[in-house]
């Protein structure tokens, strides 16, 4: 059975392997030599471009999955013709999904002041199991991967970008066949378009926020994954923000030959809820400010 690497939350492990003799996969156990380990090290560094092609293209398939399996949903109807598809208030098709960015357990404002946040502790973000959504949600992970992707061999790295992009179309594509009913290729090519545009914004976007701090981060998320929603709960946001800064951190734990067989599984963002709901030193001290003031008024 294969090893895979694990992305939990904000921290990246890698899964020990059921196989005894894999000590590569367990960062408990010392390295022991393996020969064929070696030779197959051998080759890949003699390896043409040709060959590296072929490796990239296997594993980006796999992440892709991987990436696309996050907010994957359905459209019960789509089989069939005879029966009208739900539409969001926008006009997208409404699907059904499950998982932490579908579970609708996240409060509005207004609901949160009637109630205490340690009431409801298994959260989600209550996005609308659509398209949109499904795409956002995979180009999020694509742009973690594409983060780590960055520091393969300079040689490399362009096929691998390559391919993980391309993947993903042949994913985009073949939904908007089964579930959504676009047969005609015109259509198809029109969104694919939006699709890619979206995906530069979008990696411009997350960069410029790596770069400048999690407030710019955030914002980034919020016009993304949520669609720039004023409405929208923005302690959701901050846990997506903590989510991507923990995965990253763990992605960059995992040496390249492991990321290069394409067996990365993402964790749950749920888990940085707490991380989220931590009261820093300077909100804590404004808030003791304000309590005090209106005890003198």
């Amino acid at each position: 059975m294969a090893s895979k690497s694990a992305i939990k939350g904000p921290v990246a492990s890698s899964l020990a392997s059921t196989a005894p003799d894999n000590p590569t996969m367990n960062p408990q156990r010392p390295a022991q030599f393996s020969p064929a380990r070696s030779i197959a090290q051998e080759l890949r560094k003699r390896a043409s471009a040709t060959t590296e092609t072929y490796i990239a293209y296997g594993a980006c398939e796999n992440l892709v999955k991987e990436c696309a399996r996050q907010a994957a949903y359905k459209i019960p109807q789509a089989q069939n013709k005879n029966v009208d598809i739900p539409k969001t208030k926008d006009g997208e098709d409404l699907g059904v999904g499950e998982g932490w960015w579908y579970d609708r357990t996240w409060f509005s404002p207004k609901v949160m002041r009637l109630t205490t946040w340690t009431d409801h502790c298994n959260l989600g973000l209550g996005l609308p199991p659509t398209y949109n959504t499904w795409a956002q949600v995979t180009f999020l992970h694509m742009y973690l991967l594409t983060c780590r992707l960055r520091m393969f061999p300079r040689a490399y790295a362009p096929t691998w970008h390559q391919h993980l992009l391309d993947h993903f179309f042949y994913l985009a594509e073949d939904r908007m066949t089964t579930q959504h009913g676009m047969v005609a290729g015109s259509v198809r090519s029109k969104y694919l378009k939006d699709l890619f545009v979206q995906w530069r914004g979008l990696m411009a976007g997350y960069d410029e926020g790596l770069l400048k701090g999690d407030a710019v981060l955030a914002t980034a998320v919020w016009r993304n994954i949520f669609k720039a929603d004023v409405d929208v709960d923005f302690r959701g946001v901050g846990q997506v923000v903590s989510y991507m800064r923990g995965v990253l951190q763990g992605l960059d734990g995992i040496e390249d030959e492991n990321i290069a067989t394409g067996d990365v599984v993402f964790g749950d963002p749920g888990t940085e809820m707490d991380d989220v709901l931590k009261t820093t030193r300077l909100m804590g001290t404004l808030g003791d400010a304000k309590e005090k003031t209106e005890e003198k008024q």
